[in-house]
């Protein structure tokens, strides 16, 4: 067992994946492997790629209230952000070509490159995983993350109608989305391998996870799901999500599950109009500025303005 003040003193590092998709060598890169800048679709719209510098305030925020993490490890395809300290000793850049097996690269499918962050080179056997968008609101310690054992917590939110809720939409709609697709696969798989099914679903957390688990989900666990998307060079259905290995942790009793809701982690999506009602009125632990098919170019320019009178502070992380 960890306890608390041993638990502190384990490292835990945190991995971002970011991209920059207004960057032209980039855009050139994915229209020649997808044929398409932007579909509009759920799987390839160009809020899956656009960087409105989400990271630099959500680095600010870890500086904030969450700054006892050991390392920040930043996934990206041959990129960096231009006001980034590089040299700053919490910072370490990771191109895709050090993780990622050659016959998936290149890769523009998040799915995907998760397959692969427990191969980044130093990683410790504790480490956190988040969107380049998701920000800390609060000051937060280890233990929100890792329990006394130093097991990782799933944060899931309930459906009320459980195993039946996607059972039931799916009546109503031709096809279910392509995230809660491979949210459901996964947890099908669980169901089959360990008889447990989970029908709570990830809530846009900040999620935790033990390196060594990591890997052998990925290499043992799900490894006919992770070979066969390896050519999925953007989003697809038949790709696996990452809440999959959570799922697995969960049946072996290698993590503990947490039910939540908006007051520790909200999804505030960029389309809204009024980010600080919504944040006013949940103040939660974290919260995520959600980007995606139905946000348009009005709606990003009022990202910065928002991040900025949250996280007015310069970071140690920047030029």
């Amino acid at each position: 067992m960890i306890m608390k003040n041993e638990l502190e003193k384990n490292k835990i590092d945190l991995v971002y994946l970011w991209v920059d998709g207004s960057d032209p060598k980039w855009l050139e890169k994915k229209l020649k492997f997808t044929g398409v800048f932007d579909d509009s679709t759920e799987v390839n719209n160009i809020g899956r790629y656009i960087s409105n510098d989400e990271l630099k305030y959500s680095l600010r925020s870890i500086e904030k209230n969450i700054p006892w993490i050991n390392k920040i490890y930043i996934v990206t395809d041959d990129q960096r952000p231009h006001w980034l300290n590089i040299n700053h000793p919490l910072i370490q850049i990771v191109d895709h070509k050090e993780i990622i097996p050659e016959e998936a690269l290149p890769c523009f499918n998040s799915a995907v490159i998760e397959y692969f962050v427990y191969k980044i080179p130093g990683l410790q056997e504790h480490f956190l995983l988040a969107n380049d968008d998701q920000f800390f609101n609060k000051k937060l310690t280890p233990e929100y993350f890792f329990n006394q054992d130093g097991l990782p917590i799933v944060r899931l939110k309930k459906k009320i109608t459980g195993k039946w809720h996607y059972k039931i939409k799916g009546l109503f709609r031709k096809h279910l989305g392509q995230y809660i697709s491979t949210v459901i696969e996964g947890a099908k798989i669980v169901e089959k391998l360990y008889g447990v099914y989970y029908s709570a679903i990830p809530h846009h957390n900040t999620d935790a996870y033990l390196k060594s688990d990591y890997k052998y989900a990925i290499e043992n666990v799900f490894d006919k799901q992770v070979s066969k998307s390896l050519s999925s060079h953007i989003r697809q259905y038949g790709d696996l999500q990452r809440c999959a290995i959570s799922y697995y942790t969960l049946a072996v009793g290698k993590a503990e599950v947490k039910y939540v809701g908006r007051k520790e982690s909200s999804r505030i999506n960029v389309q809204r109009k009024n980010y600080y009602a919504y944040l006013k009125k949940y103040n939660p632990d974290q919260f995520i500025l959600n980007d995606g098919q139905h946000a348009n170019e009005d709606d990003r320019k009022r990202i910065k303005p928002f991040l900025e009178s949250i996280y007015p502070d310069k970071s140690s992380f920047e030029l």
